[in-house]
C-alpha cells in the first residue's frame, strides 16, 4: 500500500509543478523516500524513468498548447522548462515524429501521454494498483452525448512491437493515434484510455455510421511503420460501446470501454 501512495504523491507533485524546474531528487524529497527507491518504483509501475515521465507529460501538454492557444513554439518551449526552442523541437519530434509547426497544421489530437491515475485495490500491492488515464475533463462531454456510440480501438500485438524496442512501441502508438485522428470529424472527442487503447466519442446514434468511421482506420491495417530501416506491420481492432441514457458513473463508463475492447480481442483470437 505504501508504494501506491508514494507513486500517487510523486505523480501529483509532477503535475502541480510541470511548468516549474523540478528534478528527481526534489520529487523523492517531497515523497520522503530515497531517490533510488523512487526510480525503481517508476520503472516497476510505469516502465519508464522519472525524467522520461516528466518529459512525455510536458510534450503532451505542449502539444495541447500548440492546438488550443496562439503561443509561439518558443513560448511553449520555455513554459515547459526546455533550455531552448531547439531542444524542445528535438524532444517534440522524438515523441510525435514531426516538428511542432507541422504538428500544429496536421493534428487535432494532443493526449498521447495523459496523466496517470491510480486506484488502490486491496490485495494487489504486488502489481501496484489499477492504472487508469485521467479522462475526468471529458466527463461533462460524455454526459452531453448520451445515447451515442464510442469507438474503442486497440493496437494488435503492441507487446511484440515493444519487444523490438520501446522506440518501436512509441512509434506504433503515435501512428495509431494519427490514423484515428485523420479519420475523425472535428467535433469528435478522442482520447487515450490505456497503453495500447484509444477511444473516439463520435456523437453518432447510428451504429452503421460509427462503423464507417472505424473502417477508415481499419482499412490501413497491415501498413508498416519504419524504425532504423526495419519495417513493422501495424494493425488495430475496433469495438463499440454506447454512452448510456441513465445516470452516467465515470468509473462504470470507463470500465465499459475496456470491456468492449476485451470482448473484441477474444472474438479476434477465436476467429483467428
Amino acid at each position: 500500500m505504501r508504494n501506491f501512495f508514494v507513486l500517487a504523491d510523486a505523480i501529483n507533485f509532477i503535475e502541480e509543478n510541470i511548468c516549474n524546474q523540478i528534478n528527481s531528487q526534489m520529487i523523492a524529497d517531497f515523497c520522503y523516500v530515497s531517490l533510488s527507491s523512487l526510480q525503481k518504483l517508476f520503472r516497476f509501475a510505469l516502465h519508464r524513468s522519472i525524467n522520461e515521465y516528466i518529459n512525455k507529460r510536458r510534450i503532451s501538454l505542449a502539444a495541447d498548447d500548440l492546438l488550443r492557444t496562439e503561443l509561439t513554439v518558443t513560448e511553449i518551449a520555455y513554459k515547459y522548462q526546455f533550455s531552448s526552442p531547439e531542444t524542445f523541437c528535438r524532444a517534440f519530434r522524438k515523441v510525435w515524429n514531426v516538428s511542432p509547426s507541422a504538428y500544429r497544421r496536421q493534428w487535432k489530437f494532443s493526449g498521447i501521454f495523459p496523466r496517470i491515475n491510480y486506484q488502490y485495490v486491496e490485495g494487489e500491492d504486488q502489481e501496484m494498483a489499477r492504472k487508469k488515464v485521467d479522462i475526468a475533463d471529458a466527463y461533462d462531454v460524455f454526459k452531453s452525448m448520451k445515447g451515442t456510440y464510442v469507438i474503442c480501438f486497440d493496437i494488435v500485438n503492441l507487446t511484440y512491437i515493444n519487444c523490438i524496442s520501446r522506440a518501436a512501441g512509441d512509434l506504433a502508438i503515435v501512428e495509431s493515434a494519427r490514423r484515428i485522428d485523420e479519420a475523425r470529424d472535428d467535433d469528435m472527442l478522442m482520447f487515450r484510455i490505456g497503453a495500447d487503447e484509444f477511444a473516439l466519442v463520435t456523437g453518432l446514434e447510428n451504429l452503421h455510421e460509427a462503423e464507417k468511421i472505424a473502417e477508415k482506420v481499419l482499412c490501413l491495417n497491415g501498413n508498416e511503420i519504419e524504425l532504423n530501416g526495419r519495417k513493422i506491420p501495424l494493425s488495430l481492432r475496433a469495438a463499440y460501446t454506447k454512452i448510456p441514457h441513465e445516470t452516467l458513473r465515470y468509473s462504470d463508463f470507463f470500465s465499459s470501454m475496456h470491456k468492449a475492447i476485451e470482448e473484441c480481442k477474444k472474438y479476434s483470437e477465436s476467429a483467428g
